[in-house]
């Protein structure tokens, strides 16, 4: 397993550092609540995603592949959630006087998220089928895998929510331009469906 690690820490860097729906989520959270408040929510990216790598990678894809109604049910629900939450990033904004602003993903909501996020389940299914081998140490290889997207997810989801904390202190004073901004990143959510509902 040590001659896979860096091309292990490749795919992890490639998967998480590329638009997907975290990084779209992260962008407009860090835009429309900053970096404090978006904490939450990118911890939650950041261990949920191991720990679901974990899950697949210690029996629960089998799960899936002996009962395949259940795996596109799934499809389907985090389809709708998807869509909700572009709602959500579409109707946030600068608060008015007296109005209360929306609020970013919390931990369990984010790495909630990553069940229902169909990237993430091409990730994690990708690199448990290619970074474990047939009668290796099962625990040891998902333990790694799960440890190298954690190590690469942080400095990835800060990157994106810095974008995002950029973008909006440009666009916080220009309430048009936030609106736009927010439904711009709610039509990229909707558009990461397309590949797997197609």
């Amino acid at each position: 397993m040590p001659e896979l690690l860096l091309p292990l820490l490749g795919f992890a860097l490639a998967t998480s550092a590329t638009p997907g729906p975290n990084t779209v989520m992260v962008t407009a959270s860090g835009a429309n609540f900053g970096l404090r408040r978006s904490l939450p929510h990118m911890l939650g990216i950041v261990v949920g995603f191991p720990a679901m790598v974990l899950a697949i990678g210690l029996g629960l894809g089998q799960v899936f592949r002996a009962e395949p109604l259940l795996h596109e049910g799934l499809k389907w629900v985090g389809a709708a959630y998807l869509a909700w939450l572009a709602w959500r990033i579409a109707r946030s904004g600068p608060a008015r006087s007296g109005e209360r602003r929306g609020r970013p993903l919390t931990f369990l909501e984010a790495a909630a998220f990553q069940w229902v996020n169909p990237k993430a389940w091409m990730m994690a299914v990708g690199a448990v089928a290619a970074y474990t081998s047939v009668g290796g140490a099962v625990w040891a290889e998902v333990g790694l895998i799960a440890g190298a997207f954690m190590l690469v997810g942080v400095p990835c989801v800060l990157a994106w929510t810095l974008f995002g904390v950029g973008l909006g202190r440009l666009l916080q004073e220009r309430p048009r331009l936030l609106r736009g901004f927010n439904w711009s990143m709610a039509a990229l959510l909707l558009l990461s469906l397309v590949p797997v509902l197609a």
